[in-house]
């Protein structure tokens, strides 16, 4: 059996248990923690786009969560836009809002350009706060509570919410992959690997980095939609919340940054034993969810900086060594 083969029948069997889950497990709270681990897993993978391939170190992609999130609100709220819509449309609102912001924040490179994303987001989060009358201020506000109205983004059952999750997610996974195999990524990696010398054989990094931010700031947008879609809820801590920035560079870090699964396996691992712990132990031993998140980090940057990946992808070249000896 090639190794093609073998991996589109170990993708065929991954898709079919994803879809399953819901049917197989009934349990709501093993269910709103699969929600969790797929939507971290595509925040992930669209920071990844920019943080992983291209290597610039964004933290501020809570700026365009909440740009998603507040933008189909609105339309919902005020104009009685279904968020389905209202999702497209808060992507569209991140991806042109990344143009200014991409603009500013790649004249700077290194740490520089990571704080310059950081101060964005929170400065939306500090306008959003000012806005009362249109975006309800710091107090937020309740999505309507519609009961079964799938047109309106509303179900009865948090199974419907996985299903509307698991699709943003392979969307995610598809581009990813589409990407990864054209000459965009193979650009990104040479602006990622060494700016200057990529320039210097023709690639337009700023255009490069300009577009590959405009798709992840879109992608991430459309998490922030579904999320408050999801609680039924928005205030600017919650939507344009320094943890979503962090959480999405973490998993992919952890999974192994620059690879098309790497966000999916670091989600995985970071987010089912941090709810685990804090449901086991949380109230007994606060903040062990935490402790736990910076030992596996200094674990991964220690001893495997290349992610759970590289370490699979070792294990994997080392199996293939050894096979023809066997043989």
């Amino acid at each position: 059996m090639t190794h093609k083969t073998r991996s589109v029948i170990l993708l065929t069997v991954g898709i079919a248990v994803l879809v399953a889950l819901p049917v197989v497990v009934k349990s709501s709270f093993a269910i709103d923690i699969f929600i969790r681990i797929l939507l971290f897993s595509f925040i992930g993978t669209a920071w990844n786009l920019m943080g992983g391939y291209a290597k610039q170190l964004s933290l501020g992609h809570a700026a365009y969560f909440g740009l998603g999130a507040y933008t189909s609100t609105i339309l919902e709220i005020n104009y009685n836009v279904s968020p389905w819509i209202g999702m497209v449309a808060g992507g569209a609102v991140a991806a042109l809002a990344s143009l200014p912001i991409g603009w500013l924040c790649f004249r700077l490179r290194g740490p520089y350009f990571t704080i310059a994303t950081i101060a964005t987001a929170q400065a939306l989060m500090l306008i959003f706060l000012k806005f009362r009358d249109f975006a309800w201020g710091a107090e937020g506000t309740t999505i309507p509570n519609l009961g079964a109205a799938p047109l309106m983004m509303q179900f009865e059952n948090k199974g419907s919410y996985y299903y509307v999750v698991l699709g943003l997610l392979l969307l995610g996974l598809l581009i990813t992959w589409l990407i990864e195999r054209s000459w965009v990524g193979n650009y990104l990696v040479a602006i990622g690997e060494d700016e200057d010398a990529a320039e210097a054989i023709g690639v337009n990094a700023p255009k490069m980095k300009r577009d590959i931010y405009m798709i992840s700031a879109f992608l991430t947008a459309l998490a922030g939609t579904f999320y408050t879609q999801y609680i039924y809820f928005i205030d600017p801590a919650t939507a344009f919340s320094f943890n979503i920035s962090i959480e999405a560079a973490l998993v992919a870090i952890v999974g192994g940054i620059g690879t098309l699964w790497g966000p999916l396996i670091g989600t995985v691992l970071l987010e089912t034993t941090s709810t685990l712990l804090q449901s086991w132990l949380g109230s007994s031993i606060g903040g062990i969810q935490l402790t736990v998140y910076s030992l596996i980090l200094m674990a991964v940057i220690l001893w495997r900086p290349t992610g759970l990946m590289g370490m699979i992808e070792e294990l994997r070249q080392r199996h293939a060594g050894r096979a023809p000896a066997r043989a």
